[in-house]
């Protein structure tokens, strides 16, 4: 039993996780990888940066909630050290795209190059959360990027909620995208996590989602919530949008948290929402005041947010001064906002978002 598999025998007798068949027989994988980078790096060539031969990788895919994530987290915790790193992949490419516009800058004929080998300096391990290709600037560079991070020694695990095959699917331009996958197939592992089981679904199954009055206990009962779905690990979020950024505080595991005024407090529009809400499976939301036409265009922008979360089928937890009914009871817009305490009250059910 490699130290993988037995990190993950201990969680389960402690009681900190239940067995799982399907994750059990993924568990070799991660296994051959910590036994393969505790050995000693091969270098290869006097002049090549230190180069070292990448050991073969793992692109984990399956539905949502089905313990991808927690994996690769339990194998980087076992293996991890000063010389890997985890990070969510929309992070990840976002930092990419921001690293190649300041390349550009130096006028640099080839800005991936410089870009990649500094990513891939001091790097031994790259672990990606959840791998989706929805833009066509990230998948134009990716597979050089990758080409470049493996010649360089750099062994990546990724999980996916699609296969190799799938990514970008209809985008625009997609034949140029094929040789990415191809190089995906040739220097990683493809497996398919087929458990039955949607653990982020049963976690929120029977658990309430809307919390009034957004007092002390609510905070703490959507503190829980959160430390529960996000495993104790968080960071920004930060969201390129029509050449904008935008930050959502905290991020983890695909679930985003922010307050209020983070979202609609500030000159937001549908293009951000919608750029969220594809970021995201579960967003927590604190404090959501009263609203009326002393802070219509704070109503305004809370309608489009829960549009386009409800759209996306994106699980809603929040915290309110009122219930979705009286929260716009007076003022331009109330009306309307009918219809938003009508989407309100339909994502508290217990299966809202099973579809996605």
């Amino acid at each position: 039993m490699g130290p993988v598999s037995q990190a993950y025998r201990a969680r389960i007798d402690a009681e900190h996780l239940t067995a799982d068949p399907a994750q059990e027989a993924v568990l070799p994988e991660f296994d051959r990888i910590a036994a393969a980078l505790a050995e000693a790096p091969k270098r290869r060539g006097l002049f090549s940066r230190k180069q070292v031969d990448a050991v073969p990788g793992l692109y984990l895919w399956g539905g949502v909630g089905r313990g991808k994530s927690m994996l690769m987290d339990l194998f980087h915790d076992v293996t991890g050290g000063d010389h890997s790193r985890r990070v969510h992949f929309h992070a990840f490419m976002q930092e990419v795209q921001a690293a190649l516009h300041e390349a550009r800058k130096t006028g640099v004929d080839d800005a991936i190059k410089p870009v990649a080998d500094n990513m891939a300096d001091g790097l031994r391990l790259l672990c990606l959360d959840e791998m989706q290709i929805t833009d066509i600037a990230d998948a134009m560079i990716v597979g050089r990027l990758f080409e470049r991070m493996f010649a360089r020694g750099v062994t990546v695990v990724t999980t996916s909620n699609r296969e190799p095959d799938a990514l970008y699917k209809d985008g625009l331009n997609r034949a140029l995208f094929l040789p990415f996958i191809a190089l995906l197939k040739e220097r990683m592992h493809v497996v398919e996590l087929t458990s039955p089981n949607d653990y982020r679904q049963n976690r929120l199954a029977g658990e309430e989602r809307y919390f009034f009055p957004a007092d002390a206990t609510a905070r703490a009962a959507v503190d829980a919530v959160w430390n529960d779905l996000s495993g104790g690990r968080a960071e920004p979020l930060i969201l390129h949008v029509k050449s904008r950024k935008v930050e959502i505080p905290a991020f983890a595991n695909g679930v985003a948290r922010a307050r209020f005024y983070d979202l609609c407090g500030q000159p937001l529009g549908p293009a951000d929402y919608l750029a969220l809400a594809e970021a995201v499976r579960v967003l927590i939301l604190d404090d959501i005041p009263r609203l009326s036409s002393e802070n219509y265009n704070q109503a305004r922008r809370f309608v489009t947010l829960i549009d386009a979360l409800y759209e996306a089928k994106v699980k809603l937890i929040a915290t309110a001064a009122d219930t979705p009914e009286n929260l716009y009871i007076e003022g331009e817009g109330s009306f309307e906002f009918e219809r938003t305490a009508s989407r309100l009250r339909e994502m508290q059910a217990a299966d809202w978002g099973e579809a996605r």
